[in-house]
C-alpha cells in the first residue's frame, strides 16, 4: 500500500498516511480541523550495476552487444588463387 503525505492548509502541519488506492483521501487536519491537501514529491530512483541500456529488457535471444569480430588471416600466409591462363594456340 502506498504512503501519502498531506499538508494542512491552515497550520501547515504535515501528516503521512498509509492508504489503499480505493480509500478516500484525508480531508480534515486532526490538529486544527483545517483542510488537508496531498503533497506530491519526486521519487528517488537509484540505478545500480554496470550499466543500463535499452537492450537490457529484451529476451536472451538478442545480444546486448555484437560479438567481437575475429581478425582475417593475413594475405601473406596463404597464396592467392591464380587466374586460369588462356592459351591462344589450340
Amino acid at each position: 500500500m502506498p504512503t501519502y503525505e498531506y499538508e494542512c492548509q491552515s497550520c501547515h502541519q504535515r501528516v503521512e498516511a498509509v492508504q489503499r488506492f480505493s480509500d478516500a483521501p484525508l480531508s480534515v487536519c486532526e490538529a486544527c480541523g483545517g483542510p488537508l491537501r496531498k503533497v506530491f514529491s519526486g521519487v528517488g530512483i537509484v540505478f545500480k550495476g554496470s550499466g543500463f541500456y535499452k537492450t537490457d529488457s529484451r529476451g536472451s535471444s538478442s545480444a546486448s552487444t555484437p560479438p567481437a569480430a575475429t581478425p582475417a588471416p593475413a594475405a601473406a600466409s596463404s597464396p592467392a588463387p591464380s587466374a586460369p591462363s588462356s592459351s591462344s594456340g589450340d
